[in-house]
């Protein structure tokens, strides 16, 4: 009875095997776990560690390759991109750079009267009140012409120059023509050279000269144009001077210096130019009654009269409004066959009116008796004993065709004082 009851209260030893087992199996589970390669292993104790960065490493190193050759592309993307950008700013720079010009154009008096207009005012005392007489210098642009950039900037004085065109057909007349601009001390004058023999006959006499770079249609009229067709040319050449900051003297060659014409300028316009009127009504302006009797009651109309400006002795400032003037005239003498003196001083007069808008630019009319054409010398000048004995700046002999000799003559008469050097020459043309 008692070693039945021991059986029963202690496992057999099958049962104890098997548990020995079980925990051998679970001993050998953890010990493999926490020592994977051994307790002996002859490695060190890192290799691992390391293959394990050598395979991380390989991986990232294909992987930065890969993000490499997307980066690149995208890069290069980006460069497109920013490029086009540039392009844009660049075109943006060129318009804004433009706005500027017409908005900021130079530090003279007018531009202070450009800044006072920005804003309103109230109207001052009668008498006080003063409008804008000419627009401001523009903004100079020596990319226009870099050569006749430099040349202007050694021989122009104050920034102003005389200018004249010429080619062989009067070279006569250039010869007086700067012979007597020497003579008065100007330095600061440019003969514009239309053919090779001017520029030859210029520099053998040590005179500025200039040649434009060729320009066929341009330089056919130069070399055989005669006075009208050369005259014309001027105002497409002249755009040039202005654009570079310049106000210019144009010149023709019929005309005798006799006086440095820029201590006689007011300045005050963006044009002033000598007349072709003989008198103080026909050089000035007049109000001229126009009769027409059938009109009973309504008979006289009054009308306003000047006579021409001469397209051949001009000041013209350096401003927007002369510019346009420039273009306009060389515009319609390219279209039509014109005489370009009418067409200069169209542009200058004719009002805005119904299909057509007129030119906003400021206009001086120079004095006769300084700055006077020979029809004033020749039919009243020279009978005057007191108006004999004013010195003119300058003569232009624009209204007589037998140029070259009248030149001479005035030469002798005012700087040589030969009183009759005028007297064998009729008032008008034979």
């Amino acid at each position: 009875m008692a070693v039945g009851r021991r059986d029963k209260g202690q496992p057999s030893r099958g049962s104890r095997i098997a548990i020995a087992i079980a925990i051998g199996v679970l001993l050998g589970c953890v010990f493999a776990f926490l020592y994977p390669h051994g307790f002996f292993n002859s490695d060190p104790p890192n290799t691992t560690s390391q293959a394990r960065r050598l395979a991380k490493s390989s991986f990232l190193t294909g992987s930065s390759s890969c993000e490499s050759s997307e980066r690149v592309n995208m890069l290069k993307s980006d460069i497109v991109s920013l490029s086009d950008k540039n392009s844009e700013l660049k075109k943006q720079v060129r318009e804004l750079t433009e706005k500027l010009r017409i908005a900021e154009q130079g530090t003279d008096n007018a531009q202070k009267q450009v800044l006072a207009l920005g804003q309103q005012h109230k109207a001052g005392p009668f008498g006080t009140v003063k409008a804008l007489r000419t627009y401001p210098t523009v903004i100079p642009d020596e990319s226009v012409n870099p050569r006749l950039a430099k040349i202007l900037e050694e021989i122009a004085v104050n920034k102003e120059i005389i200018v004249a065109l010429a080619n062989s057909n009067v070279k006569i007349m250039l010869e007086v023509w700067f012979t007597s601009i020497k003579r008065v001390g100007l330095k600061n004058y440019l003969v514009v050279a239309l053919d090779d023999q001017i520029v030859e006959f210029c520099k053998s006499n040590n005179v500025p000269v200039y040649k434009r770079d060729p320009d066929n249609g341009l330089d056919s009229i130069g070399r055989t144009g005669g006075n009208h067709a050369v005259s014309g040319l001027k105002f497409r050449i002249l755009r040039e001077f202005l654009q570079l900051g310049y106000g210019v003297l144009l010149s023709d060659v019929d005309i005798v210096y006799l006086q440095n014409p820029f201590d006689h300028l007011y300045r005050d316009s963006d044009v002033e130019s000598m007349t072709d009127g003989h008198n103080n009504m026909t050089a000035y302006g007049y109000d001229d009654v126009f009769d027409e009797p059938t009109m009973g009651w309504a008979r006289y109309a009054h009308t306003m009269r000047i006579w021409v400006y001469n397209s051949g002795f001009f000041y013209i400032r350096p401003t927007i409004a002369s510019i346009e003037l420039l273009d306009r005239v060389a515009d319609r003498l390219a279209h039509e066959n014109l005489w370009d003196q009418a067409v200069f001083n169209e542009e200058l007069y004719f009002p805005s009116h119904p299909g057509y808008e007129g030119l906003h630019a400021s206009k001086r009319t120079m004095d006769i008796y300084m700055f006077m054409n020979s029809k004033v010398l020749f039919k009243t000048v020279r009978k005057d004993d007191k108006l004999k004995k004013l010195k003119p700046v300058i003569v232009h002999v624009n209204y007589h065709p037998d140029k070259y000799p009248r030149m001479l003559a005035v030469v002798e008469f005012y700087v040589n004082g030969k009183q009759n050097a005028l007297d064998p020459f009729p008032d008008g043309s034979e």
